[in-house]
């Protein structure tokens, strides 16, 4: 039987990075349980103290289809290069420059919303059909596929 899969991300601000990653991914930011108007709402009905209420915050896929993005905080900098990253699709089916026009407009959306561009590799066929690698706002690389 299939495992559903969450992706975590260990983060400084898990508000700050949901509200960007949801903007990248056409996704939402996880509603309050049910009952509550707000996630403020439902923190301090839980007895959770206001310094407490950004240290985790999640983005969901509104159809269902894709996997839950958990952002937590943890007390450490990010110190190196990831060994895991996102491949954010942004020109799936497309070749040459198109492909690359596409994957450059995107970047020029995320860099608006808070990314950091950090690369564009051309495409190398057959293997590779070329893909930008970028930052989110505190660092985590992930590449425009």
């Amino acid at each position: 039987m299939p495992r559903e899969l969450q992706v975590t991300v260990d983060c400084a601000g898990p508000g700050r990075l949901a509200a960007f990653w949801a903007q990248a991914l056409g996704y939402e930011v996880q509603a309050p349980p049910p009952g509550f108007a707000s996630w403020e709402e439902a923190l301090a009905a839980m007895g959770v103290p206001p310094e407490r209420w950004d240290d985790a915050s999640a983005v969901v896929d509104p159809s269902g289809a894709g996997p839950r993005v958990y952002f937590q905080r943890v007390p450490e900098p990010k110190r190196g290069k990831n060994r895991l990253h996102l491949d954010v699709r942004a020109a799936p089916g497309l070749t040459g420059e198109e492909r690359m026009a596409a994957l450059e407009q995107e970047a020029e959306r995320l860099v608006a919303l808070g990314a950091t561009r950090l690369s564009r590799h051309e495409p190398r066929p057959p293997l590779d059909a070329g893909h930008v690698v970028m930052a989110d706002p505190e660092g985590n690389e992930f590449c425009l596929d």
